[in-house]
């Protein structure tokens, strides 16, 4: 699936069963959430913090889909194309930081 096409599916879902979009403001309120949920995984599996008795390690992959959603739902309401945003954001990447993480030693 492309980028845009699932912008569209995400679109045709709200449209036909969520509704509505929520305002931008609650989506933004809702992604920040969900970036806590995904944060909250990765301190226990990657970092310090243990899991609960009963708690799934492997749930934290369900997260990023979660953050994924949100985040297109205020990409479709606020008229902005991710395939555009991720293209531009890798080519000014690409240019910006050519040799610099090459000339990093912290990264050899």
């Amino acid at each position: 699936m492309t980028i845009q096409e699932a912008q569209d599916k995400v679109d045709d879902y709200i449209r036909n069963i969520g509704v509505r979009y929520f305002s931008e403001l609650t989506n933004l309120a809702i992604l920040m959430e969900e970036v806590g949920e995904l944060s909250r995984h990765f301190s226990r599996k990657f970092g310090d913090q243990s899991y609960k008795n009963g708690e799934n390690p492997d749930d934290f992959k369900k997260e990023f889909g979660d953050v994924l959603f949100v985040l297109i739902c205020l990409a479709n309401q606020t008229g902005v194309s991710l395939t555009e945003v991720l293209e531009s954001t890798l080519d000014k990447n690409s240019h910006r930081d050519k040799d610099r993480h090459k000339n990093n030693p912290k990264l050899q």
